[in-house]
């Protein structure tokens, strides 16, 4: 039997995943406009055999006028970039089997739309396409579209559980070999061959069918990134592969057997998931040269950006205290991401950290596992973790582009494949036939929202 292998995601950042990768010499400081960038980038991932790369948006930036002293010191709090679907579109065009796995949010967008898109790329990439499903926390999101602040946790992901549900729907609306385009009969396609939704639910109502025929993998791959435990839920029941953010392997393997666990309640097998957490690597060819890259970006820090970044990511609005003290004792929750600001919390209480050592510790991978080390120290970590069941791969989150993902792909890989850990080549042309995922049939899905009141009884 062959020997199992990882699979790997390029999870892009304009300018690198650091939150001052763009000050790094080497960096592409207009990477958020340049489309000759993320071609580059593409085709790097592509000639190294990963599996996707990964799109994260956000549908605003993320500060006010307010914030301008910190927000205008940074690149990596959604201030000029593209939108994702329109980049992938054009990625689609030059590559030919690298996934292309973008966000959508549920909270601020419409199922026929996100369901059409989609589709599309789908169809555009030869079945390459990933959706991405979020649940917006920013208020500044919420700003832009018409609303005061934040949709509260539980509503908000009870109205993703239905978007879902409706969205997999929508690519339900045809058979595979519904348009037969028959000019001599005269029959476009078979009336048969089509499915039309009626739906009706508490948040929507939809009709359908959707205009855009049967999509070359059935449906685009579904991603999920919530770790919450209506995140899990959401995840178990729908998603096909998890980005997460666990920093110990304990709690790898933890979240691991949990979501995992959950799967067969809703008829689901073990593998039709995969679990890939993040990992933010600096690599050198000696341990050294790996500190000094990336003691180089971390002291290209200021201490406003720092602060900003604590409140962006866990909601931790930390001004006004001494940043060479540690947390206060008393936090007020979010109504933003629960489990980022409830690991970051655990991370300064575990570690004894400082605020700045705090935002330090976290300037890099933003609460992501980081590894510092050489090609042999970082495989030998990925390699535990996958071995051990904590990760079924890794969404790798380079420190500034490209040369951080050049050089995860010219050290890192290298050791990897010597292992037998990584593919050579691409076990085929589609996201689904390299995930190792099946193709959904029709109807042969469990509705979220009827798989979420069953594990409530």
């Amino acid at each position: 039997m062959p020997k199992k292998q990882m699979k790997l995601g390029a999870f892009l950042y304009p300018t690198g995943h650091h939150v001052a990768a763009w000050r790094h010499p080497q960096a592409a400081a207009n990477a958020g406009s340049s489309i000759a960038h993320y071609r580059e980038i593409a085709q790097v991932a592509e000639h190294a055999k990963f599996d996707m790369i990964f799109l994260a948006d956000g549908a605003g930036t993320r500060g006010t006028e307010a914030d301008l002293p910190a927000l205008s010191r940074t690149a990596t709090r959604y201030v000029a970039q593209f939108e994702p679907l329109t980049l992938l579109s054009s990625l689609a065009a030059v590559t030919s089997h690298v996934g292309l796995v973008a966000t959508a949010t549920t909270t601020y967008n419409e199922p026929y739309h996100v369901a059409r898109k989609f589709a599309s790329l789908d169809h555009l990439s030869g079945g390459r396409a990933g959706w991405n499903l979020v649940t917006s926390t920013s208020p500044y999101e919420a700003e832009n579209f018409g609303s005061g602040g934040y949709t509260p946790h539980a509503q908000r992901y009870e109205r993703a559980r239905e978007f879902a549900d409706v969205v997999r729907g929508l690519w339900d609306s045809w058979d595979d070999d519904a348009f037969v385009r028959d000019k001599e009969s005269g029959v476009f396609f078979s009336p048969e061959k089509l499915h039309v939704l009626h739906h009706k639910g508490r948040h929507f109502s939809v009709r359908g069918p959707l205009n855009v025929a049967r999509s070359p993998q059935g449906h685009p791959v579904m991603v999920q990134a919530g770790s919450s435990e209506p995140g899990k839920d959401l995840a178990a029941a729908t998603a096909e592969v998890i980005f997460t953010a666990q920093v110990t392997l304990a709690d790898a393997q933890s979240f691991y057997r949990d979501v995992k666990g959950r799967l067969a309640g809703y008829g689901r097998q073990w593998d039709h998931l995969k679990i890939m957490p993040g990992v933010f690597p600096v690599v050198g060819r000696t341990r050294q040269e790996a500190n000094d890259k990336f003691e180089q970006l971390q002291d290209l820090i200021h201490p406003e950006v720092g602060l900003s970044l604590l409140q962006a990511t866990g909601g931790l609005d930390l001004r006004g205290h001494d940043l060479d003290g540690p947390l206060p004792d008393e936090l007020p929750p979010t109504e933003g991401g629960k489990s980022r600001q409830q690991l970051l919390i655990d991370l300064a209480r575990r570690e004894n950290l400082t605020i700045r050592q705090l935002y330090l510790k976290i300037a890099g991978a933003r609460g992501h596992w980081q590894i510092v080390g050489t090609p042999a120290d970082i495989a030998d970590q990925l390699q535990e973790r996958f071995e051990g069941e904590g990760a079924d791969g890794f969404n790798v989150m380079p420190p500034y582009l490209p040369g951080g993902l050049v050089d995860f792909v010219e050290l890192v890989l290298p050791e990897l494949r010597r292992r037998g850990l990584f593919r050579t080549d691409y076990e085929g042309p589609t996201l689904r036939d390299n995930l190792g995922l099946p193709r959904p049939a029709i109807g042969g899905w469990a509705p979220a929202a009827r798989a979420f009141e069953h594990a409530a009884e």
